[in-house]
């Protein structure tokens, strides 16, 4: 087994960092139970479609981001804007009374804005890539949410179970989420056996009626054109990701193992509505997340498969969450 420690700077310099990207970038995301423990519970279903500009943004979105001191406006700036569906059920979504000790029905429709940059920084002798992403979410959660239309629609194609307790869901309110996040790229990049391995610790959290956090976490990486992406998009809560990829080699690929742990302060799917009274359970603060999982690119396309196991998020909560994601991103 042959490890080499000289590899930052030769992977990290075949990408120009002065040159502009004038592609966009489209991604659509998909993540269901089905995929994990093969059920209906707890987060059960969550779709997203977003579009990452070229590197185009608009003074007034730079401008606003000046006001987050965390958030850098020296690198490679693009504009996301990002549409999502989120669902959430109790464990047994054949019963029509209200279970007080699983979580409530819940649904989650949201727009978002945001803005990431991509610069390189250095640290002594090491060169390495930050993504700071910055993001608005703006949304319903209840009733205006049509998760539950969404949900029985679907079983009804696939012939699964119709959702009986939807009577019972969150009532509808306005829903806002401030989302900041920071990753690290090609920390302690090395090569075994011709394919790159790297490290790419993040920190982050979240702001709003609907989630309240703070996170940090690492992901592990070993395959080819590791300095293409900061790995696959992400739903949150979850180990961020990016529909950002830059492709260096015509194909590429690459296993992840990824960790992240949370200090959750509110969540509005366990917690309850804000203003009024609703089915509420006893929220967990600390909740982590491990995802497995392989990243696949052909030129312009990336195509990404991953498994996430996450622990209790509340108290009565009786088996454990997992879930798979399929996400499809193309240069346009």
């Amino acid at each position: 087994m042959l490890l080499s420690f000289g590899r930052p700077a030769l992977v990290l310099a075949e990408q120009d960092p002065g040159s502009r990207d004038q592609a966009g970038i489209l991604s659509i995301q998909v993540e269901n139970d089905l995929w994990g423990n093969g059920t209906d519970r707890h987060y059960t279903h969550g779709t997203r479609i977003s579009y990452l500009s070229s590197e185009e943004t608009p003074a007034w979105l730079k401008q606003a981001a000046a006001y987050v001191p965390v958030f850098s406006r020296r690198g490679h700036l693009r504009t996301s804007y990002a549409v999502g569906q989120s669902i959430f059920t109790p464990e047994d979504i054949t019963r029509k009374d209200l279970v007080e000790d699983e979580r409530p029905y819940a649904g989650w429709l949201y727009g978002a804005i945001g803005l990431i940059s991509d610069h390189r920084v250095r640290d002594g002798h090491l060169q390495s890539k930050r993504l700071d992403s910055l993001e608005l979410n703006i949304g319903v959660v209840g009733p205006a949410s049509f998760a539950e239309e969404s949900q029985s629609m679907v079983h009804e194609i696939v012939g699964s179970p119709q959702p009986e307790g939807w009577r019972h869901q969150l009532q509808n309110e306005l829903g806002i989420m401030l989302v900041y996040d920071r990753q690290w790229q090609a920390q302690y990049l090395s090569e075994i056996w011709g394919l790159g391995v790297d490290l790419t610790p993040h920190v982050g959290g979240t702001l709003g009626n609907v989630l309240t956090s703070l996170s940090c976490g690492t992901t592990l990486r070993f395959g080819r054109d590791l300095p293409s992406d900061y790995g696959p998009p992400s739903i949150r809560p979850s180990l961020p990701g990016s529909g950002f990829f830059r492709p260096t080699q015509d194909f590429g690929w690459y296993l992840f193992a990824g960790v992240e742990g949370r200090y959750v302060a509110h969540s509005i799917f366990l917690d309850g509505n804000t203003f009024q009274n609703s089915h509420s359970v006893d929220r967990e603060p600390w909740v982590g997340d491990v995802k497995v999982g392989l990243v696949l690119t052909w030129g312009e396309v990336r195509l990404s498969f991953t498994n996430i196991f996450r622990t209790d998020e509340f108290a009565e909560q009786k088996t454990a969450t997992e879930f798979g994601s399929i996400s499809l991103s193309l240069r346009l």
